[in-house]
């Protein structure tokens, strides 16, 4: 059986595939290509057990998609199954990530998932912390960079008065999906990874 799987084990058994082909909006490619990607963040001796295997968050974080990315660490919180809330990714983790994020992937789904990551304390609904959190990532953290606390407090006018529909203050899923559906742009201008 070994040497039916080729003898390194990283191939993925075909039911597998078809399974996760059917639950992601992913190409075979892209799904043996992610495999290929997620082993060789494993150790070796790990790799012939990858579908099984959690990759520790600091070591996801060295994808360059997700290096220099302002959200990085949401995302991992966002797409991590594991129980100790420690950020690390399954297999089917990153597979989730990718998928959400693809080309193929639908508004309501990007849309859904942004909204998760921009909500950084997870309560359901941005607020004005989850919108300055979001706004600093955007611009950046450096000095010359930051907004002052003038220009930031009209920003976040600004984003409410266009967003918030039923006005308490706060931007819930189905406003945010309905801005997001009124900018056509929004998919490929937020391009949160890949």
């Amino acid at each position: 059986a070994e040497a039916a799987m080729g003898g390194s084990g990283s191939v993925l058994p075909r039911e597998a595939l078809a399974e996760y082909q059917e639950l992601t909006f992913l190409s075979k490619q892209e799904i043996l290509f992610a495999y290929k990607r997620f082993s060789e963040l494993l150790p070796k001796e790990e790799r012939d057990g990858a579908r099984s295997a959690r990759v520790p968050k600091s070591r996801f974080l060295t994808l360059p998609e997700l290096r220099a990315n302002p959200f990085q660490h949401q995302i991992c919180h966002v797409f991590s199954t594991s129980g100790e809330g420690d950020g690390s990714m399954s297999f089917e983790d990153f597979l989730d990530l990718l998928s959400a994020f693809s080309e193929s992937a639908t508004l309501e789904v990007k849309s859904h998932y942004a909204f998760s990551i921009f909500d950084f304390d997870g309560d359901g609904i941005l607020d004005r912390n989850d919108l300055e959190k979001l706004v600093n990532c955007l611009t950046g953290q450096g000095e010359e960079s930051r907004l002052s606390p003038a220009e930031m407090e009209q920003l976040i006018h600004n984003i409410l008065e266009e967003s918030d529909i039923d006005k308490d203050g706060t931007i819930n899923l189905s406003e945010f999906q309905h801005v997001v559906s009124r900018s056509p742009d929004f998919a490929s201008s937020f391009k949160i990874v890949l």
